[in-house]
Order: C-alpha cells, then structure tokens, then sequence
C-alpha cells in the first residue's frame, strides 16, 4: 500500500510542476504573441491541474480504505486508527485521514487540489489571464505542500510500518499494540471539526490568488472580486462552522464546562476568521464603490497569511497545546517561508500597481465623515485585522524574547478576556450602526428617522434583559464573590465590580441596538420588495433573499451576532460553579448525600459499570435525578470512560438544557476513601451561544447561494447603487414618482421623489430634497 501511495504523490507533484510550467510559459509568450501553440499549452496547464487533484484524490482514497479495513502495512494508519464500534465507529476510522500530522497536510494538499480544479474546470473555456495566473498562484501553493509531503521523510504519509513491529504471525506488537487515536477526538464534533476547518483554509487560498493575479496582468476592474468573493464566503463559512464545532467538543468533552479557553490552537483557528470578516466587507466596497481596492488586495495577502499563522502555530512546536502536533523543522521553515513570501508578494505588487489600483472614478479610500458608512467598513476592517495581529502575538508570546512584551510567558485565558471583551463589543457597536448610515455623509435628520423605530424596540429588549440582569446575573456574580478563593478571583481579577457589571450592561445595549437594526432592515427590504413586486409576503421574502442575498445574508449574521453577544456574556461572565465530594456509603453501595447548587438539587440514584463494545474500555456511570426547587426537571449521567490499553481517562459530561440555562454536570472519579468527585455548573444563556451560531451560518449560507444578477442599466425607473462599473448584489433603487420643474436658463431640478428602496436597503424611507439634474 505505501508504494501505491508514493506513486500517487509522484504524480500529483508532476502534475502540479507540469501546470506550473504550462501557465507560466504561456503567459509570458501570450504577451508577445497569440497563437494556438500558446492556447495549447495554457489548456495543458489546466489539464495537468486536474490530473494533480485526481492524484491526490487516489491517495486519500488509499488511506481511508486502510482505515476501513484495519490495514496495517502503513504507519501513519497505525498510529491513527480507530477502534471505535458502534454507529459512529465508521466515523471515526475515517477521521484517521486528518487525524495526525501527515495526514491531515495531505487532506489540507487534497482540499487545494480541488479548489484549484474547480477554477480550472470553470475557466477552461475562456482562459482569461486572470483566471490563468490564478491557478499559476494556487498552484505554486499546491506545490509546497505536495513537495514536503513527497520530499520530507517526517511528513510522508506512506511510510511501511517497519517490520519489528510484527511477530511471526503478522500481528504488531511491542509499542505498536497500544497505538491509535486519542480517545478525546472520538466524538463527532471532533471528527467533523477538522475536516470543515481545512476546507476554509485551502479555499482562503483561492481569493490570495486572484488578488496576486490582478497585480501581475495589472487589472484593478472589479472582475477578481466578484470571481472570487463566493470562495471567499464559502471558506469563511465552514471556518466558522469549524470553529462552532470545536466549542461543542471543548463543552461535552473535556469536562471543563466551557467552549473557549484560548488555547494557542483555538487561536490558530480564528486568526483567518477574524481577517476573514475584513476580507468579506472589503470586497463590498470593492463592488459597490471602487474603494479599498489596495486594501483589498492586501487584506487577502494578510488572510492567506493567517492560514498559514494558523497551521505554523500547530505543527511548528513553537507552543505547547494539548491540541498541537508534534514539533517538525520541516513545517517550522515551509510554513513561515509561505506567510513571509505570502505578505511581501501582496507589498511588492501594489508598490508596482499603486497607481493603477488607487480608487477608482467616484469611488473614494479617504474618509470624508466619521459618520458614514465608509468610516464604519474602516473601522470594521482595522479593528478585526488589529486583533488578529495582537491575538497571534499574544499566543506565540511563551516563544518569544523575555526582553518583548509577555515575552517568555505563557498567558491566561483572563488576559485574552481582558482585550477582547471590550474590543468585541466596540466592533458590535460598529455592526450596529452601520446599517443606519449612509456613504460619503449622514444627515442628523436622515439618520433619526431610520434610528427610532428600531431604537424604541431596542429599548424594550435592553429593560427586558436588565430586569434579567438584576434579577439572576448580578446576584451570581455576588455570590462568587461572598465564596471567595479561586471563585472570587475569577471574576475580581477583571476589575472592580461596577467595570465588570457595566461591561455587561453596555453590552446588553449593544446588542439590543444591533438586533432590532438589522431586523428592521430585513423589514424594510421586504416592504419595498413587496411594493416593487406587487407579491405577497412569502414570495416577497423568498424572492428578496434570493436576488439580493448578500445584503440580507448580511443583515441575519448580524442578527446572530447580537444574540451570540448575549449568550457570550452570560455563559462566560456569570457562570457558578460548585466541586464537592459526594461522601460513598459501603453498606448501601451509594451515597445518601444530595448536591445543591442555586436551586438545583441533584438526588443519587445510582452507579454502573460497563464495558464497551469495543472491548478494552471501561465506562463509570453516576445517575442523577435533578429537581428545581420541588419539581423534577430530568436526569443525569456523567461518566468517566477508562481506556484499558493506555489508561487514559475521558471525561463525560452531562447536561440538561433550559432555555436561559444548562446545568452541567461533571463526574470526576473517587478519592482515596472512595468519595464521588461532582463538578458542577450553572452556565446562564449558553443556549443563545448555540442559536446565535446556527443563525450565523445560515446567514452566511443564504449570502453564498443567493443569486448575484447584475443591475441593467439605463433602464427606465431604475438607478444603479453601483459603484458604476456595473456593481451586482446591492437593491436597485425604484423612483415611483418623480417631479420636475424647469428654470429659465434650461436647468431642470428635482422637486420631489419617492424612494421605495436603494442599494443597501437603509435609505428605503429616505427624504432627498431638490437636486440640480
């Protein structure tokens, strides 16, 4: 089997040295001249393309199916494999793919492969320069990873379990009996969590390319980011739904009772989301007004970088993580050589580009009014591109030089909480704004007509939440302060109590405010849909979410983000927790004791041991009736999973879900005297994490498949919201009536007009007055 496999890289790196040469050959005598040899030697490019993706498409398939099948000629799959059983037991076999370091480069190498297969297939028939130089970019990208993999004997996937690992027979033995995969990442989110992870990464790679690619044919058009604005979108997607997946696994799992610790490999994974954020936005105001085309150029250098940040921090060994690889020189000197080449090829190229890709006619970089849409992208932009860069620092800080700042010091999760906790709340205050604005300027009249509707309403969800707030919030947090110890420290070490509490309630408004402002967007939108249409509220709302996705993709997300803001600020900033031994009665077999935390009371029931199917691990189980007060609300059973062959203990939590709460309960073995260790937590408004999640991903879905169709223009009672270049995905706005008046000397003026809906759905209810025609 190892042979195979090393055949298939053989090929696959063929195949990409072959497109390499093909497309860069036919570009540079494509400038000379046209001919069919020049067309020949493009289209092999593309071809040699796809036969790389296909090669790579073998070796995957190889090692699954030695996952499958137990094979065990290969080392990697040894190491890596599963013994699950059960339903999800295939799962996790085939998790075994991504589930070490060799595999999961070659799954990443895989994932480009197809990325650049799918530009190839679609660009085949035109091969337009810019499509061309695309794949040449994503191609060389390929090439570094099919290289390590083929060239670097630590990072090959194929290697043949050596024979001293088989007795005579054929069976391993020694050290190899007791190898495979950890029994943590035997969960399903954990299987998932990777996989959708790596998509994001490799399709971040495809949007770098055309913004390399426009610098070197020197086209500052629109055309690479409306090319590649779906892969941006489709990537950041399962970035988030990566993400999303891990905070699951991190919650059931690990026993700790959060979803977020900040761990250097947690990190990793949201350095490119949060660039991710600023590439999206950036690539609106490239559409819609020929603005920050510089600094979308770059944003997608810096976002491709942080791909490699991501992946540079989990194998380079340069931090220690429970979730980390092992250290390898290879990855430390290929990973940083991409981020730096990846960084200075964006710099150079707008050194040579500058003037050509300066803003474009009618489109503007300078700010002209803090309050405007324009200053609210800015801002957008620079506080999700600082907090990567201040959020990488911080997590390679134990690496670094004692003499830089936290050089040498491995950081707390608090000091992460310190920064972005405000930092977050000041970017969702941003998000909502931002729709009541308008570009260039805001008039104060304009702006309070779209803010107070939505402000009422928004004053009526933050009286609701406070009332939540003094009622439940705040007594928790006095109440880990009267405990005292540890409890107390982790809330007093933020501050005094009227800086963290405040923090809370600013954040309530915020996220009040951001609610109801992108809801009343949505609601304006459909109105002057409606109106436009002349449908019914179903066909309005189907067809406005279909034509114009992006923007009402956006107003959901934004939605979800204010819901995420309040869920984030329960479950993280008032969360009780109670750890107790629970005495254990010989005669009995049990305990008589009951564990109450709040107004939760947890009644013993009983104990179980059990082994599981797959033979060598052991499950403890506790059992649990759960009361509120006097009235039964479910049962628990945590339990403690033994692996016999290593020992290794998995902690599995329990949890009943309320809608403003989850009670999580942990078992944590005995004692010496063989008490029942319990942690217990009361973790409020966690379920708004979850929601706020879910609707994200489905805002951003509606965002991706929703049809981009271009304004036609000069047609009659229609204007273009574009930046004038034919922009697609804003609303066109309708002039449903219109009065004119003609002075002496011919000049014709505007008197009145009604405005059913313009580009961005926030000036529907406008009021222009008389403008010079």
């Amino acid at each position: 089997m190892s042979t195979y496999g090393l055949i298939g890289l053989l090929i696959a790196f063929a195949g990409v040295a072959v497109s390499i040469v093909c497309l860069l050959v036919g570009h540079l005598m494509g400038r000379k001249r046209t001919s069919g040899f020049v067309e020949t030697l493009t289209w092999g490019g593309y071809i040699a393309s796809i036969l790389s993706a296909v090669a790579l498409t073998f070796c995957c398939a190889l090692l699954v199916f030695c996952f499958m099948t137990g094979d065990t000629s290969i080392q990697y799959v040894v190491q890596n494999h599963s013994d699950a059983s059960g339903t999800l037991g295939w799962l996790y076999k085939l998790s075994g793919l991504w589930g070490g370091r060799q595999g999961s480069l070659l799954f990443w190498a895989w994932l480009i492969s197809v990325f650049n297969a799918v530009v190839a297939i679609r660009s085949m028939k035109k091969m337009d320069k810019l499509d061309n130089m695309a794949l040449l970019v994503s191609q060389i990208v390929l090439a570094a990873f099919a290289g390590v993999l083929l060239f670097s004997e630590s990072n090959m996937p194929f290697t043949a379990m050596p024979a001293m690992y088989f007795d005579s027979t054929g069976a391993l033995t020694n050290g190899a009996q007791i190898w495979g995969m950890n029994a943590l990442l035997e969960h399903w989110a954990m299987a998932i969590h990777p996989p959708t992870l790596f998509i994001g990464y490799a399709g971040l790679t495809i949007p770098f390319a055309y913004a390399i690619a426009a610098l070197i044919v020197n086209d500052p058009s629109k055309a690479w980011v409306e090319r590649s604005s779906r892969y941006a979108i489709f990537s950041w997607l399962f970035l988030g739904i990566g993400i999303g997946l891990g905070a699951v696994w991190a919650y059931v799992v690990l026993g700790w009772g959060g979803y977020w610790g900040w761990d250097p490999v947690e990190n990793a994974s949201l350095l490119s989301w949060l660039v991710g954020v600023a590439l999206i936005h950036s690539f609106t105001v490239y559409r819609q007004r020929g603005a920050f085309k510089r600094w979308s150029v770059m944003c997608a250098c810096i976002t491709f970088a942080f791909v490699i940040v991501g992946t540079f921090i989990t194998r380079s060994g340069l931090v220690q993580s429970v979730h980390a690889f092992e250290g390898d020189s290879v990855s430390l000197v290929l990973f940083l050589a991409l981020i730096v080449l990846s960084v200075v090829a964006g710099i150079i190229g707008l050194v040579i580009r500058w003037k050509s890709f300066g803003p474009s006619k009618g489109g503007e970089d300078s700010i002209e009014n803090m309050m405007s849409k324009d200053a609210a992208y800015y801002f957008n932009n620079v506080i999700m591109v600082v907090f990567a860069f201040l959020l990488a620092y911080l997590t390679i800080s134990s690496a670094l030089p004692s003499w830089l700042p936290f050089g040498g010091q491995a950081l707390s999760a608090g000091t992460y909480n310190t920064i972005a906790r405000p930092l977050g709340i000041i970017y969702c205050m941003i998000l909502a704004v931002c729709p009541l604005l308008s570009w260039g300027k805001t008039e104060g009249k304009q702006f309070w007509k779209r803010a107070r509707v939505p402000g009422i309403c928004a004053l009526v969800l933050f009286a609701i939440l406070m009332a939540y707030f003094l009622m439940y919030l705040l007594p928790s947090y006095d109440a880990m302060v009267a405990a005292g110890g540890s409890t107390a420290a982790s809330v007093t070490d933020y501050g005094p109590s009227w800086y963290y509490n405040g923090m809370a309630v600013v954040g309530f408004i915020v996220a009040s405010l951001l609610f109801f402002n992108s809801l009343f967007m949505l609601g304006r939108g459909l109105r002057a849909y409606k109106k436009k249409h002349g449908k019914n509220v179903f066909a309005s709302l189907f067809g406005m979410f279909k034509d114009h996705a992006a923007t009402y993709g956006g107003f959901v997300a934004h939605i979800s983000m204010a819901i995420i803001l309040v869920g984030l600020i329960g479950s993280s900033m008032y969360v009780t927790e109670k750890v107790e031994y629970l005495e254990y009665d010989p005669e009995t077999g049990g305990t008589n004791d009951e564990f109450v935390i709040q107004d939760f009371t947890l009644k013993y029931t009983g104990n179980s041991i059990d082994e599981l199917e797959n033979g060598t691990d052991i499950l403890y189980t506790l059992e649990f009736d759960v009361y509120k007060g006097e009235e039964f609300v479910g049962h628990v059973a945590p339990s403690v999973q033994l692996v016999s062959t290593t020992q290794q203990q998995k902690l599995l939590a329990s949890v009943i879900g309320f809608p403003t709460e989850d009670l999580f309960v942990v078992y944590r073995g005995v004692n010496t005297d063989g008490d029942f260790a319990l942690d217990v937590r009361v973790n409020p408004c966690i379920s708004l994490v979850w929601v706020g999640f879910g609707l994200m991903m489905v805002g951003i879905l509606i965002a991706l498949i929703g049809k981009r169709k271009p304004v036609k223009k000069g047609k009659p009672g229609e204007i273009d919201p574009g930046d004038g270049n034919g922009s697609s995905g804003g609303v066109v706005a309708v002039l449903e009536s219109v009065e004119v008046t003609q002075g002496a000397d011919g000049s014709v003026t505007v008197v009145s007009e009604e405005v059913v809906v313009t580009e961005d759905a926030s000036d529907a209810d406008a009021e222009p007055s008389g403008k010079e025609a």
